[in-house]
């Protein structure tokens, strides 16, 4: 196992929202995650869910079998098109049976903007295209302005097999251009610059080759 540690910057191009269910001092019915200094994050979970998400579609594209995530009795070890289990994204991730071997961190806003933003919204009836009566709710999101940043310098630390999981990982995060929730109202899209150390060596990892019997 090698050892592994990403610094990633997510460069937000639209207001961002995380939202935090059942927080309380703010009036959004969706208010936005803060970590204990009152900082808006980007949580370790989102970021591992999403990422997850981003490399089980590139390894489908270089041929990899790749069980059936979230549920757990699709998941390895029980999904049977996966020969030899764990799969490449559960050596990675994690599963319900197989422990992951990376702690993915909360990403933070560095110097933002002042003053978060409140966005109202309403309730639509898509089968009748029309609005619904008394279903006006308020989203806070980060800072509007190009260029907000949340930051970590050890987003994703712990071991891997091989610097082809490096690679993987690298690839599913420049694949991702959207964070946090409200995509179809314009929130979350940006671009992620990354960093990767393996074994305290700073790498390339569009250098590492993919090998040949990996692909489709």
């Amino acid at each position: 196992m090698l050892p592994l540690r990403v610094s990633l910057t997510i460069i937000i191009e639209t207001a961002l929202n995380v939202g935090a269910g059942g927080s309380a001092g703010v009036l959004a019915d969706k208010p936005a995650i803060r970590n204990g200094k009152g900082q808006l994050i980007l949580p370790g979970s989102h970021l591992k869910g999403r990422l997850r998400h981003a490399c089980e579609e590139v390894a489908r594209a270089l041929g990899q079998p790749v069980c059936e995530s979230p549920r757990p009795e699709t998941m390895c070890p029980q999904d049977p098109t996966v020969l030899y289990p764990p799969c490449i994204i559960c050596q990675i991730f994690g599963s319900p049976s197989y422990p992951s071997p990376l702690k993915f961190n909360d990403l933070v806003l560095k110097d933002p903007m002042p003053g978060e933003i409140t966005r109202p919204g309403i309730g639509v009836n898509r089968r009748l295209g029309t609005v619904e009566e008394k279903l006006l709710y308020f989203v806070e999101t980060s800072p509007v302005g190009i260029g907000a940043r949340f930051q970590a310098k050890e987003a994703i630390v712990g071991t891997i097999p091989t610097e082809q999981h490096a690679k993987l990982l690298w690839l599913g995060l420049r694949l991702l251009r959207n964070w946090g929730g409200g995509r179809s109202r314009g929130l979350g899209w940006g671009v992620a610059e990354v960093d990767m150390w393996i074994d305290g060596k700073k790498i390339q990892p569009e250098a590492i080759p993919w090998p040949e019997e990996a692909r489709a």
